[in-house]
Formats: structure tokens, C-alpha cells, sequence
């Protein structure tokens, strides 16, 4: 999915994170709740997004600083990994 569906309200946004400060949960295999989107937004250099929930292909997609947010589905299992210095954060709605 390229794009958050349509009547979606932003409720909740990280920290800025960088390869130094980004949660270990982030780099493992996590999922959101049933309901909950969110937009990986990357402010400068590259992160990785695999999605590897079996209910969907296995996908990895480098987000580049000023490029479209990675799109994370509710439920749909993912993780990041920097792939060299980057600063990045995530963007809730439901």
C-alpha cells in the first residue's frame, strides 16, 4: 500500500530517531494494533522497510530523505534498519 486510506486523523508522532536512538523494538519484527496506521517519514539519509507478514509478499523498500513515508498497514508485520546515518520518524492515525 502506497497511501494511508482516505478519513484518516493523525493522533500520535515519535521522537526524531536516528541510527543511534532508534528502539530496538523497531529493528525486530513488531506490528500496530487493528486500526492503526502509520507513515515512516524520513528527514535525511536511508532507512530500509521490510515488510514480512505472511498475509502479504515479502517486501523491502529503501525510504530516502524527501522521498513519499513508508506506509505501515495495522496488524501487518514489518521492521526497519538503518542503512547508514539517517534521521527518521513515525506518524499514528486511526
Amino acid at each position: 500500500m502506497k497511501e494511508l486510506p482516505p478519513g484518516l486523523e493523525p493522533y500520535k508522532r515519535t521522537p526524531l530517531f536516528t541510527g543511534a536512538t532508534v528502539p530496538a523494538g523497531l529493528l525486530k519484527d513488531h506490528s500496530t494494533k487493528e486500526g492503526t496506521w502509520g507513515l515512516i517519514h524520513v528527514e535525511e539519509g536511508r532507512l530500509r522497510y521490510f515488510v514480512t507478514d505472511a498475509r502479504r509478499p515479502a517486501s523491502c523498500r529503501d525510504l530516502i530523505a524527501g522521498s513519499a513515508p513508508g506506509v505501515v498497514e495495522p496488524t501487518i508485520v514489518h521492521r526497519v534498519e538503518p542503512t547508514g546515518p539517517v534521521q527518521f520518524w513515525v506518524e499514528f492515525y486511526r
